[in-house]
Parts: structure tokens; sequence; C-alpha cells
């Protein structure tokens, strides 16, 4: 079985076949407590294998079946019904959440069979293919070395020692140190082999290294952007306006939607644009309109005018679309057909990275952040409705991280924090009301959540103003092309004659095969200079 055919063929079996097979074990969790997080945590890892799968081939599929020239209208299309789905997927999974949890499984196992049936009918392999051999080494070392930087992000964020997070425990720094270190052997192992999984050779394509690096900035910057919004729109914003604590998460995404907005209107706008006048003004500009809006953010009082935040994260959204669908097409257009797989993998490995980076980096700064200033609130304001004051210290230092998951989760922060000492049944009923009430931890929390958010927003501003400097690098558009019949491969500006009989597998016009780029490993040209 061919190299590209192998790809489809497993990301359509293990997504869209295993997929809901996973979906109807995940509801049918047999365990209560710790095993059963485990029980969903190990098949939700099932999903997200067939998950990846198909996003690392999506873009190559869409570069193999697209004319060069309609790439960008191409992916910005394939960003609408991305996207789209998501919101549409946070809305039913809120709906069927109130009426049964393991509902929000089993509207997998119907989308997935008539997916499984509509790929196997419809996709057909229009690529040059060839075969080629697995790469064991750098496959093990590779998710042995996120594997482990991952978990050690996700302890990272959880308390340790008295402290507010775990960045000082030996495990977090034992994990962070020995998963960069197999990634530095990775990147080695990948120089060494014939077949590698990365193919470090296209980072001498100009266009394809400065795409990825302002993409892994772009990501690690909205990453968190969309956890930070749920949490001051669920645990602050929308208690603040009379919504049960229960209910802000259906709503904080509900109320999000001109963020999505936002996406769906500039990517295929974008990506039209960029077929026409080339990638470089509009990933850039994107990026730069992100970042307006990230200051627009920090601007903001806590409870503010709706219209205005809807203003800002709409421009957020423009930005984030106008960013998207350009620079996956520079960066697919940028290398040779026959390693687009390979390059589509890498693409989406940098951004889906940028997102898990973002969870660690933007909760680290928003507990740190919350842990200055939210003890001394918590404690003189628990005190003030009868809470004693031994009971008041002790729940203002537990650590910030639980209180922050409350109100993302749904939970009354105050019945979370304390529930458990039992302080409530002895308090008077009015304390009692005004603690667990809607409005009492909003006021409470709203500086030091505000001190928080200035520090997050101020990072994201800055990573999109770096992703936006690195965009202006990639030079300028060209297409990449190398058809079998005309024997030659390498970067074609803009422009260039090409000879109209030989046409490329893709549909774009191939160069003339005296324009060679340098060439790479194992005998593949590659481009020297991307610069127009």
């Amino acid at each position: 079985m061919t190299h590209r055919r192998l790809a489809l063929y497993v990301a359509g079996i293990n997504f869209l076949l295993l997929g809901p097979l996973a979906a109807i074990a995940l509801s049918l969790d047999p365990f209560p407590g710790p095993s059963g997080l485990i029980w969903l945590m190990g098949w939700r890892r099932v999903q997200v294998l067939g998950g990846a799968m198909l996003m690392a081939n999506g873009a190559g599929i869409l570069t193999d079946a697209v004319p060069a020239r309609q790439r960008g209208m191409a992916l910005g299309i394939n960003q609408i019904a991305g996207i789209a789905g998501q919101f549409i997927g946070l809305l039913l999974g809120g709906l069927l959440a109130a009426w049964d949890w393991r509902a929000v499984f089993w509207v997998n196992v119907p989308i997935g069979v008539v997916g499984t049936l509509w790929s196997y009918r419809s996709l057909r392999e229009i690529a040059t293919t060839r075969r080629a051999r697995i790469d064991w080494a750098g496959n093990i070392t590779f998710a042995l070395g996120a594997g482990l930087l991952l978990a050690a992000i996700t302890h990272g964020i959880q308390p340790y020692g008295g402290h507010s997070t775990g960045w000082t425990s030996p495990w977090v720094i034992a994990g962070l140190a020995s998963g960069a270190a197999l990634l530095v052997m990775f990147c080695v192992i990948e120089t060494k082999i014939a077949e590698p999984m990365f193919r470090m050779s296209l980072f001498k394509i100009r266009a394809f290294a400065a795409g990825n690096a302002a993409s892994l900035l772009g990501s690690t910057a909205r990453g968190g952007l969309q956890f930070m919004l749920v949490i001051w729109l669920a645990g602050i914003w929308l208690p603040l306006h009379g919504y049960n604590f229960a209910v802000t998460p259906l709503w904080a995404g509900i109320y999000m939607l001109p963020l999505t907005t936002g996406f769906l209107l500039a990517g295929p706008i974008s990506g039209y644009l960029s077929d026409r006048y080339g990638p470089r003004p509009f990933a850039t500009a994107g990026l730069l309109v992100a970042a307006a809006a990230f200051c627009g953010l920090m601007l903001l009082p806590v409870d503010f005018p709706f219209w205005v935040f809807a203003l800002l994260i709409f421009g957020n959204g423009i930005g984030s679309g106008l960013f998207a669908s350009p620079n996956t097409s520079a960066i697919m257009s940028s290398v040779p057909a026959h390693h687009r797989g390979s390059a589509s993998g890498m693409r989406s490995t940098f951004q889906n990275s940028g997102m898990a980076l973002s969870i660690g980096i933007f909760f680290s700064l928003m507990i740190v952040g919350l842990a200055t200033t939210l003890p001394r609130a918590l404690a003189a304001g628990l005190h003030a409705q009868g809470v004693p004051l031994a009971t008041a210290n002790q729940v203002s230092h537990l650590p910030p991280v639980s209180t922050v998951f409350a109100a993302l989760l749904g939970y009354n922060p105050v019945q979370h924090l304390l529930g458990p000492s039992g302080v409530l049944a002895t308090l008077p009923a009015h304390n009692v009301a005004v603690l667990t009430g809607t409005q009492f931890f909003p006021h409470l929390i709203s500086g030091p959540f505000h001190h928080g958010l200035i520090i997050v927003f101020t990072a994201a501003a800055l990573m999109s103003l770096v992703g936006a400097s690195v965009s202006l690098l990639r030079g300028g558009q060209f297409y990449y092309d190398a058809p079998e019949a005309a024997g030659a491969a390498g970067p074609r500006p803009r422009g260039t004659a090409t000879p109209s009989a030989i046409r490329a597998p893709n549909g774009s016009s191939p160069r003339s095969p005296s324009h060679r780029g340098a060439p790479g490993r194992g005998g593949q040209p590659l481009p020297a200079d991307t610069e127009m």
C-alpha cells in the first residue's frame, strides 16, 4: 500500500470507524471515581489518535486536489466547515449534557457512520504516491518526548508543596528536561535516516519555516484566549447579570459567538484574496489585528458593556481568520508535491503544540496573578459574611486553580470552597444566600482576576506581534510544483512561464526544468532561497 493511501486509510479507519466504537465505550463507563476517569481518558485517546490522523492529512488532500491559484479559497472553506462544526458541537454538547452526559458521546455514532460511508464512497487518491517505511525511531522518540512535555505542563498548572503551581516539582522539572532531551534526539534522528517522519530539510524553505513559526506563535496566543474568555464570562460576567452558575458554561459559548463569526467571515475572504495578491500581507495583518484585539480586551473593565466585548472578540476572530487560510496555503504550496503529506503533518503538529503550550502558559500566568491578590480579598470577604476567621484563612489559601476550574465547569465556587468544611450549615440563611448567590463571588474575584487577565493578554499580544514579524519573513508568493513528467522540481516565482503541454498532478502549472533548487536529503531538490 502506498504512503499517501495508507495515511488516508488509517485516518478513515481510526477516526470514522473506531470513533463511534470509542464513543459507545465512553458512554458506558462502568467505573466510579478515579477509575472511571481513567476509562474516559483511555477511550478519548483512541478518538484523539484518529482525529490527529485526519487533521494531519486534511491540508495535504486539499492541496493535491485544488489548483494552486485556488488553494487559499479552498482552505478557507475548509476552515469554515471546521469552525462551524466546533460551534455546533459546543451548543449541541451543552444541550445534550443538560439531559444526560452520555448523550454527548452518543451523537458521535451516527456522524461517524455517515462519515465513514461518505469517505469511502467519495475520496479518491489523485496524488503521486510511493512506498515508504515507517520511521519507528522518530515516531517513538517524538511520542515519548511530546508526551512527557505535555504531562509536565499539565502537572505544572497544579499546586505543589505549598506553591500555587507545580513548576518547582521534581517530577515536572524531570518531565520537561527529559521531554526536551528526547525531542532534541528526535531532531537529530530525523536528519540521519532516509525516510523521516519530520523532513527537517523542509525548513530550508523559508516560506515553510516562517509559516510554521508564525503558526506556532499565533496558535499559542489564540489557544488560551477561549479558556480565559469562558472563565471571564462563566465565573464573573454572566453571574453578575443574573445567570445561575450551573448554566454559565453553555451561555458563555453562546456569548462568544462573535469570535466564531469573525473567524468564519474572514477565512474564505482572506483565502480568496491571498490567491490573487499573495499570503504575506493577509497573514501578517491577521496577527496584527489579533494583537490589537488583545490590547483592547486589556482595557475592558471586568463588568463590561457587551457590545464592546463582542466587537473586540469579533475583531480577534477576524484576525485569526485572516491569518489561518493564507498561512496554511503558503506552507503547503511551498513544498514539493511528494512531501505534502509530511508537511501537512508538521504544520498540524506546530499548530496543535501551540494550543497545548498556551494552556500551560496562560493558566500558569493567570494562577500566579490570582495567587498574589486573591487570598487576602477572599479571606476578608468570607469573614465579613460570618465565616470563622480560621476557616476563611484556610479556604483563602487553597490553590486558585480549584476556584478557576470550578467556575469553568459551572460549579458554584463558594459552595465548592466551603462545602467540605460544613460551615455553610452553621451560618444564618441570609449569609448563606449572599455567599452562594450570583453576586458575591464575581465581585470578590473581579479585582484579582482582572490583574491576571492583564498578564495573560499582554503575553498574547506580544506573541501575536512576534508572529507578525516572523510572517513578514516568508517572502513573496510562490508555488513549488514537482511534476514527474517534467523531471524537475523547484520553487516557481509568480508569473514564471511554463510549458503549457505539461500539467502538474495538482492542477497547477509546473515550472521549467532548468529552474532547480538545491538538493535536499535523499536527492530531493529543495530551494535555496524563496524570496521573490
